[in-house]
């Protein structure tokens, strides 16, 4: 099943994926659900091999989203991205993706395609204020857990307490602050 392409209409923010300069951030949407990451047999044997569960986790990112419950870690979008948007999250804190919103993220982590922990690992789009939209991505993911969408930035805002309905009123987005 693809990502929700109304996912921050249909879910509520569970996390905040920070980043180390103090500026930049990305939402965690829930809740989640079992998808193709819960179905596929090397991230089920990765997670068991772990000691962990397979479980809902949500989507990371709002304007450069993905449903990590759908993410295979194929890694076709690390390949594909010519601005380096995703990083293997896994590659920079070894954590459950449960927990990614208990640290603080330098963006250090692998954006290499072969990189990856593991299949646990997670695409995670860490500088998708970076994003050029060109959707090179979205074109090559398998299970179709990318959705890249500029005007997703209103929910971004709304969320994070910065919209400004004026703004929002005009033919260009509104400014991104962060």
């Amino acid at each position: 099943m693809p990502i929700d392409p109304d996912f921050p209409k249909n879910h509520q923010v569970i996390g905040k994926i920070k980043m180390s300069d103090g500026e930049h951030f990305h939402y965690l949407w829930g809740p989640g659900s079992l998808k193709e990451a819960a179905e596929n047999s090397e991230v089920k044997e990765a997670f068991a091999a772990k000691g962990e569960e397979v479980g809902p986790l949500g989507v990371s990112g709002t304007m450069v989203a993905v449903d990590w419950d759908s993410c295979v870690a194929d890694g076709a979008c690390i390949e594909a991205c010519p601005v380096q948007v995703f990083q293997w999250y896994r590659t920079e804190h070894d954590v459950p993706a449960k927990e990614v919103s208990n640290y603080e993220w330098e963006g250090t982590g692998s954006s290499e395609k072969e990189e990856r922990k593991d299949y646990t690992d997670k695409a995670d789009p860490i500088r998708e204020h970076d994003c050029i939209w060109c959707m090179a991505c979205v074109s090559v993911c398998p299970p179709q857990a990318i959705k890249v969408d500029q005007s997703a930035l209103e929910f971004h805002e709304k969320a994070s307490g910065t919209f400004n309905e004026e703004l929002s009123k005009g033919s260009a987005p509104p400014p991104h602050a962060h």
